[in-house]
């Protein structure tokens, strides 16, 4: 039976012993137990898709440290090889299948200060809510119109 299907069963065989049906205790408890096997078996689930889950996040992890490895690798030889052009005067090498160039690239912006800079030039940012902070300041009793602290639940699997 599906965790639903038991939980509908339990709830009119309970509302049938609150209106008065007799005998129906064993059937209730019987029920009882299907749900907290059930519910364990759920946790079971859980349990190792959260390990999958997790175990699929570190390998990310180590993917991506591989990655950036990789990357720093290569420029590490891109600065070593361009520099060797320039200690030698070449700043373009032809071969087979790659030209190799030292070139310019495009214009890039250096700020030095901004308090000249006009506003036109500058972006504008919708204000963030701290919400941390406004948390800790209610928490200690005090209180604004139109925010409440809410406390909520959830399933914890131990």
């Amino acid at each position: 039976m599906k965790l639903y299907e038991l939980t509908e069963s339990y709830n009119k065989i309970f509302e049938l012993i609150e209106e008065g049906g007799e005998g129906l205790e064993d059937t209730l408890e019987a029920l009882e137990d299907a749900i907290e096997e059930k519910a364990e078996n759920y946790a079971k689930v859980i349990k190792t898709l959260e390990a999958q889950a997790n175990a699929i996040k570190e390998e990310e992890k180590r993917l991506a440290d591989r990655r950036r490895a990789l990357e720093n690798h290569a420029t590490n030889m891109k600065l070593r090889l361009e520099d060797e052009l320039r200690k030698v005067g070449l700043d373009k090498v032809k071969g087979l299948i790659f030209t190799v160039a030292i070139q310019k690239n495009p214009p890039s912006l250096n700020v030095l200060s901004t308090e000249h800079i006009p506003s036109t030039y500058w972006i504008p940012q919708e204000p963030a809510l701290d919400k941390k902070n406004l948390i800790s300041w209610l928490k200690e009793g005090n209180e604004l119109p139109g925010v409440e602290l809410v406390q909520g639940e959830s399933l914890r699997i131990r």
